[in-house]
């Protein structure tokens, strides 16, 4: 009688000391620099804990929810969160966040690595030549303002879903920009629409089947710990150094992704030439 065939190993998972240190890395970008931390998170794990883009996406995504939930409450504290500003951008995020978290089953691993690319490098540019001013309101609410708020909120989520970000990268910048926030203000009030945003994109990944909630628990608790930091590093940061250092981060980790997905491109071609 023939012996049964051998069980295919499982795949390998990375140990949770390396998913901590990379949460540990994203809770001090979230606090610093009012993002998730999935700007860094993402490429992190795809290179540490060998995930591909779709997973290290969904699984930044989940690590981001507590993460913005303990670093909006410190800013919170502190005075610097636009509640109002929150609740609409966030209600366009929650509907963005579960689009952005369909689109990605859809759209080939190839697309969404560039895509992800190109944003690093357009957020990257805006940093670069354009400094906030610390001490500044948000302008006065409208119809045009609102409505413009739900829209912004939309962009993120959908931005989220797609890429495992908080959307803190389009959200700061946007409040600054087009609403005349503080740099503070800002961050603050971007981690607080970063909570449903995150939320609604993982719940929908989770039914998905396509996120690691194992890593995510791990790496979303070593960020939320890590965030208390970041906070304190925010508020001793000049504006001008916030920029151009998260502006650095954008660049190595642009350059890093760019450099792996080039070399995905040569392996599948290579796979299709056989």
């Amino acid at each position: 009688m023939t012996s049964p065939a051998p069980l295919a190993p499982a795949p390998s998972r990375a140990s949770w000391v390396r998913l901590a240190l990379i949460g540990a890395v994203g809770g001090l970008l979230s606090g610093a620099f009012g993002v998730g931390g999935g700007i860094l998170m993402v490429p992190l794990l795809i290179t540490f804990a060998h995930m591909d883009q779709r997973r290290a996406s969904t699984t930044s995504l989940a690590a981001i929810v507590p993460t913005a939930v303990v670093g909006a409450i410190t800013f919170f504290v502190n005075g610097e969160v636009d509640v109002i500003a929150a609740v609409f951008v966030a209600a366009g995020g929650i509907v963005g966040g579960w689009l952005g978290a369909r689109l990605l089953k859809r759209i080939p691993l190839t697309w969404l690595r560039w895509m992800f690319i190109a944003l690093l490098v357009i957020v990257a540019a805006r940093m670069l030549f354009f400094v906030p001013e610390r001490g500044a309101d948000l302008v006065e609410l409208d119809a045009l303002t609102i409505v413009a708020m739900v829209v912004l909120g939309i962009v993120i989520g959908v931005a989220a879903g797609l890429f495992g970000i908080g959307g803190g990268i389009i959200m700061v910048p946007a409040f600054i920009i087009l609403l005349g926030m503080s740099d503070l203000v800002a961050k603050g009030t971007s981690l607080a629409v970063m909570i449903p945003t995150a939320i609604s994109g993982t719940v929908t990944n989770a039914r998905g089947g396509v996120v690691d909630l194992r890593a995510g628990i791990i790496t979303g608790a070593a960020a939320a710990v890590a965030s208390f930091g970041g906070v304190a590093i925010a508020h001793v940061l000049s504006p001008e150094w916030s920029t151009w250092l998260f502006s650095a981060l954008i660049v190595i980790a642009t350059v890093q992704l760019a450099v792996r997905a080039i070399r995905a491109q040569r392996r599948e071609r290579n796979e299709r030439g056989r």
